[in-house]
């Protein structure tokens, strides 16, 4: 009976072993109720049910996809309620999505303007005086797009 016991709760270190999160990571998932409270063991040492594990590496993959503790939390909750639909996941997912794009186009932008800085340094000034370098007159001026009108080193 002993070994069934012992087989079917894991202390921390063993889940994090066997999920790769650190410990203090599963505190802290415990802590912002992504997961039950431990039970303890007389001494105080936390002890997780198996199915812990699976909830975190449900965590883990949400997290990877970038999905917020809140989003991450009702997935988690989604995960255990036979009752709700989901819909609800394709929602919170499709709404993840969205700021995904946006992101993307906003980092699309940057990379054009970062891509058009440099371009600009290396036609204009690379090998001049630093402190006449067009990409740091720009950002001085709080330009968010290199204006390309005045070089360095001429």
């Amino acid at each position: 009976m002993n070994n069934l016991l012992s087989e079917r709760q894991l202390t921390i270190g063993a889940l994090a072993e066997r999920t790769g999160f650190n410990v203090s990571a599963i505190r802290y998932y415990e802590e912002v109720g992504l997961i039950p409270p431990a039970a303890r063991r007389p001494s105080g040492h936390r002890i997780y049910g198996e199915r812990i594990q699976e909830v975190l590496t449900l965590i883990r993959h949400c997290r990877d996809f970038g999905f917020s503790i809140e989003e991450t939390k009702a997935l988690v909750s989604l995960s255990t309620s036979e009752e709700r639909d989901c819909v609800e996941a394709r929602d919170i997912a499709q709404v993840h999505l969205s700021s995904v794009r946006s992101k993307l186009i906003e980092l699309q932008n940057l990379e054009r303007s970062l891509s058009k800085f440099v371009q600009g340094c290396s036609d204009q000034c690379v090998g001049g005086p630093a402190p006449k370098c067009t990409i740091l007159k720009d950002l001085s001026l709080g330009e968010s797009k290199p204006s390309g009108a005045r070089g360095c080193c001429g």
